[in-house]
């Protein structure tokens, strides 16, 4: 992210979790602060750029950078986004399959929107 858009954000009041902070509270407390504010007209729409990914499970893509989340934090982001019932639209950006391998980011891509509509990756036996 550019400065001009770092500036924007702020002046929109637009609140920015990036790696530094899922890391230090994790993905789940991160994921329950951006999604506390939605009420039962709240549509999310889902701007799904694979490339915040990882490189080491998501190498088909434009601009890789080290560091992204990692499989089961993409998946938890996913299922929690699931889970309050309010998607109501998806794009996917920044797939380059001409740069992937065997096809493992567009599988990986498949399998978390999967997640994003419901799809269950774990027997969930207790709902907390």
């Amino acid at each position: 992210m550019d400065e001009g858009e770092k500036r924007f954000l702020r002046e929109q009041g637009v609140e920015v979790f990036d790696m530094r902070y899922i890391d230090e509270v994790g993905m789940r407390h991160t994921l329950e602060l951006a999604l506390a504010g939605l009420d039962d007209n709240t549509h999310l729409h889902v701007s799904f750029d694979v490339d915040f990914l990882d490189p080491e499970i998501a190498p088909g893509v434009g601009t890789t950078v080290r560091g992204g989340p990692t499989y089961r934090e993409a998946q938890l982001c996913m299922e929690m986004i699931a889970d309050t019932g309010r998607l109501g639209s998806l794009d996917i950006v920044e797939l380059n399959p001409a740069l992937d391998h065997r096809n493992m980011t567009a599988e990986l891509a498949v399998d978390l929107v999967e997640s994003l509509f419901g799809k269950s990756t774990l027997l969930r036996l207790y709902q907390s």
